[in-house]
């Protein structure tokens, strides 16, 4: 009998194997972060005038431009699930007003729903406060930031909503119906069953409306909210420096898509699973 240790495989004969390759272990357009990375600091260090005073004077529109985009993400999370099971209900008048919410949302553009949620709904909350004669709402004034995520979340939810219904339509009707004859109800059978199939399905375009949100939000500058892209202008304004500074916002955007991307593709591996 053969007691001897077989020999490691080596990484041509693991590249065989599904899985097992290296580029699956790790992800090379980590190389692509690091470049944009090290090129900034190059340019806040080497080069250091404007581009350091650009950094430091911009630097609080990042956080800006961080939380918006999280924080609307979360809530256009919510608001695309209900979307979604709304388009799926059999109840005629969900149904339709979740379609009617999808298609009126998917055909203004969002710059001017920003526009108009922070320059047209204070006035019609005011309207409103008037003729009831309450002067909470009579004086109502808009919060730049608050307002920046509501018009992000109704903009983005009616996507997520289409993305949400494709994921759970891709789900074999049969995941239902063995769950129905196993006693669930209907929200049982979707939130033990369905949902967590099809979250697995709609992460790539879920990912991809995250970067794309990550991008838009520089449309909330027209609206007061002091972001990456209003700082930038404002520096612009002062100094006159347009290449360095468009130069410096568009490599920190650059920086935090390239980055969401990756954990978004660490994410989908992470939880890929073969039919």
């Amino acid at each position: 009998m053969d007691t001897q240790p077989k020999p490691r495989p080596s990484d041509r004969e693991l590249a065989h194997i599904p899985g097992a390759e290296p580029s699956a272990r790790l992800d090379p357009w980590w190389w692509l972060v690091a470049l944009v990375i090290a090129l900034t600091v190059i340019l806040t260090t080497v080069k250091s005038d404007p581009f350091w005073r650009i950094l430091l004077f911009v630097r609080d529109g990042v956080a800006v431009t961080v939380f918006l985009t999280a924080t609307a993400f979360i809530l256009i999370l919510i608001v695309g699930m209900l979307g979604g099971l709304g388009r799926l209900s059999r109840n005629t008048i969900i149904h339709g007003v979740a379609t009617l919410y999808v298609e009126l949302i998917r055909g203004v553009p969002l710059l001017v729903q920003l526009i108009w949620w922070y320059f047209a709904f204070p006035v019609i909350i005011q309207q409103i406060g008037r003729w009831l004669n309450i002067s909470v709402m009579a004086n109502y004034q808009a919060n730049a930031i608050v307002i920046a995520i509501v018009g992000l979340v109704f903009c983005y939810g009616a996507y997520m909503s289409e993305v949400y219904r494709a994921g759970i339509q891709s789900i074999p009707k049969g995941q239902t119906e063995a769950a129905r004859s196993l006693g669930m109800t209907y929200f049982q059978s979707m939130r033990h069953v369905v949902l967590p199939q099809a979250v697995r399905v709609v992460l790539p375009p879920m990912g991809n409306e995250f970067i794309s949100l990550l991008k838009d939000s520089s449309l909330v500058s027209v609206v007061a909210v002091a972001d990456l892209t209003r700082r930038g202008r404002e520096f612009m304004a002062t100094h006159f420096d347009p290449i360095e500074v468009w130069t410096m916002v568009a490599l920190l955007y650059l920086i935090m898509t390239l980055f969401s991307a990756r954990i978004i593709a660490w994410i989908e591996k992470r939880t890929r699973f073969e039919r």
